[in-house]
């Protein structure tokens, strides 16, 4: 494992100034209690911005706001003229999209390189919504009344979205929940996580850039119990859009009862990823590797459950465990680093925890298994890639979400067996396969209990693909035509012509 010299980030022009401002209504405010929060730079500890602290008074006054322009002149904006606002936003992000890769680096630490990376599906998002906002449309739909009635369909905008994002890829999440409703005519309020606010409100500045009307989009830092929880109970949110965990979503779905709001969950997962002995080696280490440790393995579908066929178990694990002590671990905004920290000293603890707790049920930790505290990694949340061998089933490494970057190595014999033992979890978000034999892929796609099937590779997305999640995992999907349906009321009309 190779260790990163940390880079000084103060200079970041994002970073100077006054403390950052919840926008709301198209204007930068206070927030109403006048309290402020800081976020800080995961690698260094370092304080990057002081933040206001928006509550249940400030999420009343958004979504007062996104009401008042959905039922206004944001109305009555055409699907060419929204397609055209998309386009634009588009533009801007990618003009200033070295500018909100590093805010996403600087503030939850995932590695500069992982952060430009995405910029091909952050575009690529946004421009497939402005598709999507002239392809909106109803059915007209024979009937068989007596008479004569003609009846067809109509597809509305859903009205005032609350969308709920984590930390973990503050720039693609809000995009995945504002680009959507910009499409179909919705109005949203944003809240962003409190460990990592920084892009959401910088993309809120280009919003205001491309033209967006005011209220249509408002953006509202601040902490889950507070904002976030009002924001989910609010009789005047029409749909809440949440990323997150599982624990929090099943709050959300409480919350909307109040109104029967529409409700789209993106949650955690324990997602099986299945090695035959048939695979490509040179591809099915790094990739299986890599399908865990990409963002310090803070991403909800990780393959964190590797299940490798009994005959190759020594070697491939051996294998994936040398891989993982050649990636460099560090802070992310050097372009040379891999692996950067964990996102808060909350994360550190639970990760740790779980590692203490893997040695003690009997994991055998083949690489990493402890925090990182040599150097400049002292004043991070630095956990290394960890491959825990010796891994059976009923362990806690290998039911429990840990978001962090370790792999739970467990041996397999059959196939039958294997795709059992896969859905043996109450989540349902991701699932991996690798093998050169296609009946056998397709047999395990098959059987996988899963929103996404990969195979021979890992974390593949397209905004033209659905992507969401079975059982615990949550229900409704993010990209696709799915995606948009999300945010649609669908009308029935009838009319009696004779």
């Amino acid at each position: 494992m190779n260790v990163i010299t940390p880079l000084d980030a103060r200079s970041h022009p994002f970073l100077t100034g006054k403390p950052k401002r919840l926008f709301i209504d198209g204007k930068w405010v206070e927030a109403a209690s006048g309290k402020t929060f800081r976020t800080c730079n995961p690698a260094t500890g370092e304080v990057l911005a002081e933040v206001a602290e928006g509550d249940a008074e400030d999420i009343d006054r958004a979504v007062a706001a996104a009401r008042r322009a959905f039922e206004g002149p944001w109305s009555r904006w055409k699907p060419a003229e929204r397609q055209r606002l998309l386009l634009k936003l588009a533009d801007l992000v990618e003009a200033h999209i070295e500018e909100l890769s590093a805010l996403d680096t600087l503030d939850m630490g995932a590695p500069i390189s992982r952060t430009r990376g995405n910029r091909q599906r952050v575009l690529g998002m946004l421009r497939y919504y402005a598709g999507q906002a002239v392809s909106i449309h109803g059915e007209t739909i024979p009937n068989s009344l007596p008479g004569e009635i003609h009846s067809f369909t109509l597809k509305e905008p859903v009205g005032v979205v609350g969308a709920i994002i984590p930390w973990n890829g503050p720039l693609g999440a809000s995009i995945w929940k504002i680009g959507p409703a910009l499409a179909t005519g919705c109005t949203v309020v944003l809240k962003p996580a409190e460990e990592a606010p920084l892009t959401p409100l910088r993309l809120a500045e280009l919003c205001q850039e491309a033209g967006v009307p005011e209220g249509v989009v408002n953006v509202v830092p601040g902490y889950g119990e507070t904002a976030g929880a009002a924001l989910a109970g609010h009789r005047d949110v029409d749909k809440v859009a949440f990323t997150g965990s599982h624990v929090t979503g099943q709050k959300i779905v409480q919350a909307s009862a109040g109104n029967l709001k529409r409700v789209s969950l993106e949650l955690g997962g324990k997602s099986p990823d299945i090695v035959f002995a048939d695979a490509d080696m040179d591809w099915a280490v790094p990739g299986a590797a890599m399908a865990v440790f990409s963002n310090s393995g803070q991403i909800c579908s990780a393959g964190t459950r590797m299940f490798v066929e009994r005959r190759i178990y020594e070697e491939f694990t051996a294998r994936v465990a040398a891989f993982s002590k050649t990636l460099r671990v560090g802070d992310g905004i050097d372009p040379e680093v891999q692996i950067g920290p964990l996102v808060s000293a909350e994360q550190l603890d639970r990760v740790t925890g779980y590692l203490a707790i893997g040695r003690q049920e009997g994991a055998r930790p083949l690489s990493g298994g402890e925090r990182l505290t040599e150097g400049a990694l002292a004043k991070g949340y630095f956990v290394p890639p960890t491959v825990f061998a010796d891994v059976t089933d009923g362990m806690r490494i290998a039911q429990e979400e840990i978001f962090g970057p370790v792999i739970s190595a467990i041996p397999f014999d059959s196939v039958e067996e294997v795709i059992a033992r896969g859905n043996r979890t109450s989540f349902g978000l991701g699932s991996g396969v690798w093998t050169r034999d296609v009946t056998k892929a397709h047999q395990v796609a098959k059987g996988l209990r899963a929103g996404s099937v990969w195979v021979n590779c890992y974390q593949a997305m397209d905004p033209a693909v659905p992507f969401g999640g079975y059982k615990m995992s949550g229900y409704g999907r993010e990209s696709g035509l799915q995606h948009v349906e999300e945010y649609l009321n669908v009308k029935a009309v009838w009319i009696r012509t004779a």
